[in-house]
This record gives C-alpha cells, sequence and structure tokens, in this order.
C-alpha cells in the first residue's frame, strides 16, 4: 500500500522545489499544505488521512492528544533538531516516530541585522517616500559606529550577531543568567552585570534567547520602562521572551525609538492583531529560518529521513540520543 505525506504551512508553494522527492515517489503520495491548521479537529480532518506529516519549525503544537487522534500517524519530521511542541512521550506510546533536520544559524543572525539596520536608517519610511513620491529624506539615521549593542543570550546566534556588531565599530555586551566572564571574553565581548544594566545602557538590544521557564516573559513593563528613548529593540527568538502587551504600549507610547519583530505569540498574525498596525514597528512574517540554503537542508534532510524510516534505519530520531 502507497503512504502518503502531508507537508505542513507550505506558505510559499515551494516544498516541492527542494529535496529529493523523486527518490520516495515510487512509494510515497506527497501534498503540500498551504494553509496553516490552527484547531485540533481542522488538524485532524486534515491530517487524518496521512501516514507521514512534515512539520515546519514549531508553528504545529503535537500534543498527545491530537496524535491519539491520528492512529494512522507513522512518521513526524520535524524541521531543526529541538522542537519543544511534540510530546515525545505520546507520540513513542502511540508508534509515531519523531525525526529531525539540521538548521543553520546564520539565515537569523543575517535577518537580524537587517532589521536593526532597517530601523536604524528609516529604511521602510524613506523607500515608501521615494516611491510614493513623498518627502525627500524625512529621517536622520541612528549611527552605530561607537554605540552600544545589549545582547540577552550570547549562544550560537548571539555571538554571531555579536561580531557583527564589533565589525560595525559597536561596543558589545551580552547577559543571560548562565553566561560567564570566560564565554564573554572568548567572543570578545563585555558581560553586563545584570539585565537591568544591559537594558538602560545599550543602544539597541537584541533578543537570542531559547524560550523556557526562566525566559518567558522575560522583558516585561517594568524592564521595557529601562530602555532609552533612543533606544530599539530587536526580536528574532522567540515571542514569549517580550510580553507582547507591555511592547506594544511601549510603542503607542513612543516609551522606545523603535521594534524590529520576526516572531509573534501567534502565527500567521491575525489579519486585525494589533501589531500589525503598531507605530515604530518593523515587522517580518517569521522569516529568521526562511532562506535558499535552510530550506535546501530542511526539505532535503526531511526526504532522506523518511527515506531511513521506509529502510526500517530511522535517522536523526527526536528526542537526540533516542535509537
Amino acid at each position: 500500500m502507497r503512504l502518503r505525506c502531508a507537508v505542513l504551512d507550505d506558505f510559499q508553494g515551494v516544498a516541492g522545489e527542494f529535496g529529493d522527492w523523486g527518490s520516495i515517489a515510487d512509494q510515497v503520495d506527497v501534498v503540500s499544505l498551504r494553509e496553516h491548521l490552527v484547531e485540533e479537529d481542522e488538524l485532524v480532518a486534515a491530517l487524518a488521512p496521512f501516514d507521514i506529516v512534515v512539520t515546519l519549525r514549531e508553528r504545529v503544537p503535537f500534543p498527545g492528544s491530537l496524535l491519539r487522534r491520528l492512529p494512522r500517524l507513522r512518521l513526524l519530521v520535524a524541521s531543526g533538531m529541538r522542537n519543544s511542541v511534540i510530546d515525545y512521550a505520546a507520540a513513542q506510546a502511540h508508534g509515531v516516530t519523531v525525526c529531525g533536520t539540521e538548521s543553520s544559524s546564520a539565515p537569523p543572525v543575517e535577518l537580524t541585522w537587517a532589521l536593526l539596520l532597517g530601523l536604524a536608517r528609516g529604511l521602510v519610511q524613506e523607500s515608501t517616500a521615494v516611491r510614493t513620491g513623498g518627502p525627500w529624506q524625512s529621517t536622520v539615521g541612528a549611527d552605530l559606529h561607537g554605540r552600544r549593542l545589549g545582547l540577552l543570550g550570547l549562544g550560537k546566534i548571539g555571538s554571531r550577531v555579536a561580531q557583527v556588531g564589533l565589525a560595525f565599530g559597536m561596543r558589545v555586551s551580552a547577559w543571560s543568567q548562565n553566561l560567564t566572564a570566560e564565554r564573554a571574553e572568548e567572543v570578545g565581548v563585555d558581560l553586563a552585570p545584570s539585565m537591568a544594566d544591559l537594558l538602560a545602557t545599550s543602544d539597541f538590544v537584541s533578543v537570542h534567547l531559547a524560550l523556557g521557564d526562566r525566559t518567558r516573559g522575560l522583558l516585561g513593563a517594568d524592564e521595557l520602562a529601562l530602555l532609552k528613548p533612543t533606544a530599539y529593540l530587536v526580536n528574532t527568538s522567540r515571542a514569549a521572551v517580550v510580553d507582547q502587551d507591555a511592547l506594544l504600549a511601549t510603542l503607542h507610547e513612543g516609551r522606545i525609538a523603535g521594534a524590529g519583530v520576526d516572531v509573534f505569540d501567534v502565527e500567521p498574525l491575525p489579519a486585525d492583531h494589533p501589531l500589525r498596525t503598531a507605530p515604530r514597528l518593523l515587522a517580518t512574517p517569521h522569516l529568521g529560518y526562511v532562506s535558499y540554503a535552510n530550506y535546501t537542508t530542511y526539505y532535503g534532510q526531511a526526504v532522506e529521513d523518511i527515506r531511513a524510516f521506509l529502510a526500517g534505519a530511522p535517522v536523526r530520531r527526536l528526542p537526540q540520543g533516542v535509537s
């Protein structure tokens, strides 16, 4: 019997262009689903006929309640090697193998700088004015050279963002709950004595923290109030690290110069969501991972995962260390 595979959240309709899907065409029928599915009932209705599901990032949760209602599902492939919204114990209990793919940290680093530079030089406003006959030069750009870049998190992505900041001649400092002076020195940045100090002294703040119990809501109203009125905040990490209501209030009240955001509590962002019309906000639709190289890896290795599963020898199993 032929198997059926659903590829979730193929918004651009390009999944079929990446990876050697033809190598499994004799055994698997592949269907791309371009519309995001939210409710569990609609997920069950859409996915019930499929043996394999390829899910993108952490956009669609797979709790035990959903996995129990998909008795045909045998293989779940997630992009990346870490996924916090899959119930691995439930997957094992229901006979579902979970596999991942590699993922590059370069694209989110590059997007972080696209947002930061776009904010600093008013690129959207100035470009719109040129194209619509608006004023010629309406903003005065914020310089990077000599300014302080504060990084919340100095892991794989944060450290690469730091290197670019140093290349721009910025003074770079970093803070996280587990960051050591040795690690900061290794990257070539200053260790901020506290998060409050980093927020109060930085001209640009960029968030690069994994989401967990200690980081959820880390930047609330009190923390955002520490930022300079001339400061910019960039978040390409996880939306929930920053209290979304507090961020909205901060932007509407003009208490910071602006924010660049690529991640949201609800994705895709509803058409009537207040962030879509918030002032001083440069927003992108979670493009951090969306690049040619990453899609080649995601979908290329998804096909490899499916081939290996069909051969009875799954690879890149999740959680890591599962044999």
